[in-house]
């Protein structure tokens, strides 16, 4: 491949451009209408638009982005992840076209995306999947066979919609009688958000792990598994911190889950990047959750622990190379990296999405840090898109110098403008659990329904500066009960997160 077209945006736009530089491959950017000065349209060496701002009429349009192919001349097309990266018909579409798409089969991307098939391969495979229905429940199948269904698997269970993911058409039932009605709510949620209202049941583990095992595989057979990723660390079932390696990994269950996961992508016949995710309970037992067949936003915790460029060998596996990574290189960390999802939201409103203008950015840097950026100063982050900023990660030693690393950084980190959520981070890094490392998928939503109605901190130090600090932010507090208005902080960083961060600091 001389020329590749990367159908994305923002930050993962920038990392994939950044790696075809580096291999002396030209780039061809497309762009919306809102996007006309965004980082990636200037960092490519060819940009072209797509007219509109809407996902449904740029970013998501096939035939736009297989006509920019055409006339820029690209001859491998990267889709990234999100749009159209796990989009069948995209894949197949650039093959048809005679482009090189760079990840695995249209084939392939059907089958593991729906998620009662993939159960059915992670079987084949003789991974261990979570209990719950393998056939898929249709949106014509009556409610007293929904409710026969649901009550064989047990309670609590989760509703998950077959072709969904980030959370979308999922519900948690508690009990019997709630089911119908969380069933009704999934079906019109994924209906919605992919056109397919097709849903199915899996048990509801008590305090399990969410962990994930990165994967390349070659077009010769070779599939090599990656050391873990700890991503537990999720609100409403997005996620929002990932680590690698996991906290509290015994060495044998990172071996079973990457042999686990390797066994997966052979029955598949996989090519290319994927990512194996699982469920881990409280006794260290793991079942098959999904597959993602395609480049995972938390790659970079991966790459700082094995020094090993994902995005690189996607593109040599998509043009004929062999993999040559030592397996044992890819399954042995070297220290420990966290990474945190930099978004413009505003946590102190439920973490609502705030786009606007970036009137100013000052990036952290220094030992151990790298920020995959998508943003300048001056842009405009646009109300149509996912409002990721950057994602930003920290390297150590080990986990406490890549925690307090990122605390370091967080604290130089600067985004003029509009509320973003650096300040939670910094609140979050700091909660004994997180130090701890006794993660699970729920530590986060309970910490934060905790806090709910409750004042963040109170001026009960005895130095003068918490106490000021205090009294400010209470001040601010009580300004904003008379008005709708957004209005500047007087702590750093502009909520009360960076108030409690601040508060814990000086209590050190």
């Amino acid at each position: 491949m001389k020329t590749i077209l990367i159908a994305n945006r923002g930050e993962i736009a920038v990392r994939i451009m950044r790696a075809c530089r580096e291999m002396g491959i030209a780039t061809v950017a497309v762009y919306s209408d809102a996007d006309r000065e965004a980082r990636h349209v200037r960092y490519a060496d060819r940009a072209f638009p797509l007219d509109g701002n809407a996902p449904g009429d740029t970013y998501l349009r096939i035939d736009k982005i297989l006509e920019v192919a055409r006339i820029s001349g690209a001859d491998g097309v990267h889709p990234g992840y999100g749009f159209l990266a796990e989009n069948e018909d995209f894949a197949a579409a650039c093959a048809e076209a005679g482009l090189t798409f760079i990840g695995p089969t249209a084939a392939v991307i059907a089958q593991m995306g729906s998620k009662t098939a993939a159960r059915d391969v992670a079987i084949a495979a003789h991974a261990p999947v979570v209990p719950g229905t393998q056939t898929p429940i249709a949106g014509d199948v009556s409610d007293d066979e929904v409710q026969r269904q649901g009550d064989a698997v047990g309670y609590p269970l989760m509703v998950k919609a077959v072709a969904g993911g980030g959370g979308k058409g999922m519900r948690e039932v508690g009990a019997s009688a709630a089911l119908i009605d969380a069933v009704r709510t999934a079906r019109s949620e994924a209906n919605t958000a992919f056109g397919d209202a097709t849903v199915y049941f899996e048990r509801r583990l008590h305090q399990a792990r969410h962990i994930e095992i990165q994967l390349l595989a070659d077009h010769f057979g070779t599939v090599v598994p990656f050391v873990e990723r700890e991503c537990s660390i999720q609100r409403r079932h997005q996620k929002v911190v990932e680590e690698s390696p996991a906290p509290r990994m015994p060495l044998d269950l990172r071996r079973r889950m990457a042999e686990a996961a390797a066994s997966i992508a052979r029955t598949v016949g996989y090519a290319n990047a994927g990512t194996i995710e699982f469920l881990v309970d409280a006794n260290d037992a793991f079942y098959f959750l999904e597959m993602n067949t395609r480049l995972q936003v938390e790659h970079p915790v991966t790459e700082m622990v094995t020094g090993i460029d994902l995005v690189q060998w996607q593109i040599r596996i998509a043009r004929g190379e062999p993999l040559t990574i030592s397996p044992e290189q890819a399954l042995t960390p070297n220290g420990h990296a966290i990474e945190c999802r930099v978004y413009a939201e505003d946590p102190d409103q439920g973490f609502m999405p705030r786009p606007g203008r970036i009137t100013s950015l000052s990036v952290p840097g220094g030992p151990g840090i790298r920020d995959d950026g998508g943003v300048d100063a001056g842009f405009e982050v646009p109300i149509f898109y996912d409002s990721m900023i950057s994602k930003l990660v920290a390297w150590g030693a080990d986990r406490e110098q890549a925690r307090t690393r990122m605390l370091r950084a967080l604290s130089e980190y600067r985004v003029g403008g509009i509320p973003t959520t650096l300040p939670f981070f910094r609140w979050m890094l700091e909660q004994p659990a997180f130090v701890r490392g006794e993660l699970d998928t729920t530590i986060l939503d309970a910490e934060l329904a905790r806090r709910t109605g409750e004042p963040f901190v109170a001026p009960e130090a005895a130095d003068r500066e918490v106490a000021v600090v205090a009294a400010a932010t209470a001040a601010w507090f009580a300004a904003q009960q008379g008005s709708r208005r957004p209005a500047a902080s007087p702590t750093a960083g502009g909520s009360r997160w960076a108030a409690a961060a601040r508060l814990a600091s000086l209590r050190r």
